[in-house]
């Protein structure tokens, strides 16, 4: 493990693997660092330097990452990503996948980059924001003592939007499961942050960026991965028929490739 701190105090932990260019690896809102494992397997004998950072929330105990609230987690995130960005000697693409996609968006706005891949990054369509009620129903589970079925809820909603016929036999063979329960409260503060979030007409980045999506995951997040993909000045946006919301875990091969293709032209 690496560690680094800013001159503001913001301490930023991360894995290095390989050699190369840097790719920074954001999961999302639902799983710890590990989520990135079949990547990481993928990416051996590539020309990268896998950076799998230790965010906040995901295993550190912190206090202030326990009072941070909803207006201010992505504000938060993204100065996180910014440390990590700084203390690397070469400029790195940033790799996001869900609410870790938003956050490399929105860091690499200020952030000097080489490029960006954002998998269906967790923004919502206004007309599905306005209705957007999944952190109240979670946090009301929570404080009923009642973690597992909130992070349940997340995973109905989230992972499987046209329903699915054992659950707990999914949760069984899923890795991160029940790791994961452990992150409730932090998965609560990142809705909120995504059910209050707005698409800008224009995403201000000057550099490429990649747009991924999946006909197997829910239909609003592909309609905003789109959104995304049109509010860029320079993006590509490539879908992948049968892949779900966790594309990067489902799917890393054919994921990689388009990667390797959009980076070897940009």
């Amino acid at each position: 493990m690496v560690t680094t701190q800013s001159s503001d105090g913001i301490e930023v932990t991360y894995e290095r693997h390989g050699h190369g260019t840097p790719l920074v690896l954001l999961h999302g809102g639902m799983a710890p660092r590990e989520y990135w494992q079949p990547v990481l397997a993928h990416l051996e004998d590539e020309d990268y330097a896998a950076i799998v950072p230790q965010r906040q929330g995901f295993g550190t105990c912190l206090d202030e990452v326990d009072e941070t609230t909803a207006d201010e987690v992505l504000a938060r995130e993204v100065s996180y990503v910014r440390t990590l960005v700084d203390s690397l000697e070469e400029r790195p693409v940033l790799f996001g996948h869900s609410f870790g996609a938003l956050t490399a968006l929105e860091a690499a706005t200020t952030a000097d980059v080489e490029a960006v891949v954002a998998y269906e990054p967790a923004i919502l369509p206004e007309e599905f924001r306005e209705e957007a009620d999944l952190a109240d129903r979670m946090q009301r589970l929570i404080e009923a003592g009642e973690r597992e079925e909130a992070v349940k809820r997340y995973i109905e909603q989230v992972l499987h939007p046209d329903g699915i016929d054992d659950l707990d036999a999914w949760l069984a063979a899923w890795p991160v499961w029940p790791d994961c329960v452990a992150l409730a409260e932090e998965v609560v503060r990142m809705n909120r942050a995504v059910e209050q979030y707005q698409l800008p007409e224009r995403l201000d980045v000057d550099g490429p960026v990649l747009v991924l999506s999946g006909t197997g995951g829910p239909d609003f997040l592909r309609e905003s991965a789109r959104a995304v993909h049109d509010a860029l000045p320079r993006s590509r946006f490539v879908e992948f028929d049968g892949v779900g919301h966790s594309g990067p875990g489902e799917a890393p091969s054919r994921l990689l490739t388009e990667v390797d293709a959009f980076l070897s032209v940009r």
